[in-house]
């Protein structure tokens, strides 16, 4: 199985199948409008008008299984990030991203990439605190622990990095230039 054999749900409800972004890089981020990783929005719009045009695409998954910081319908969350951060990148259907109705897409990546740690500073000490409250074998399972975890994908299907939120995102666009 490849990330090609699978499909992810557009906002409007079609079946996007992953094969049509086929030789492109593709950064798949599970995002939310009210949590306070929300302005990574920003830096994603400018990634991907740096790089759209070099084979550069977005899968913007909205869920709302962290502290329920996407309340919102899918209309609701197309205006929002449009009005707020002038997003150009499509935002798919608002889906779920752990447990049993998890989207294909989502436990794919997970088997793909593991959870590695939060990294250094304040806010990957705060996010290991919190989630010891939440799960305290969250270390040790691939599970997407928060909103605004990035999965890097290469022209081959290849997942080749997993982002958690804490990660600054200049490393994140320079995983992405590399790859370009």
């Amino acid at each position: 199985m490849s990330i090609y054999d699978l499909t992810v749900t557009a906002a409007d409800g079609n079946e996007i199948p992953l094969s049509d972004y086929r030789g492109k890089v593709i950064l798949i981020v599970n995002t939310a409008t009210g949590c306070g990783f929300t302005p990574h929005y920003k830096d994603l719009e400018e990634i991907y008008e740096e790089y759209h045009d070099k084979g550069f695409e977005i899968i913007d998954v909205p869920c709302n299984q962290f502290a329920g910081q996407t309340p919102g319908t899918d209309e609701e969350i197309h205006e929002f990030c449009t009005l707020k951060y002038n997003t150009r990148f499509p935002q798919m259907k608002k889906s779920e991203v752990n447990g049993e109705n998890a989207i294909p897409l989502f436990k794919y990546l997970k088997s793909q990439k593991g959870f590695e740690g939060f990294g250094k500073g304040p806010a990957a000490l705060a996010m290991s605190a919190m989630l010891k409250k939440i799960d305290k074998d969250y270390k040790n399972n691939p599970e997407i622990k928060w909103n605004f975890t990035k999965f890097l994908v290469d022209r081959n299907g290849g997942v080749v990095a997993r982002f958690e939120p804490t990660v600054k995102m200049k490393k994140v666009a320079e995983a992405v230039a590399e790859l370009i």
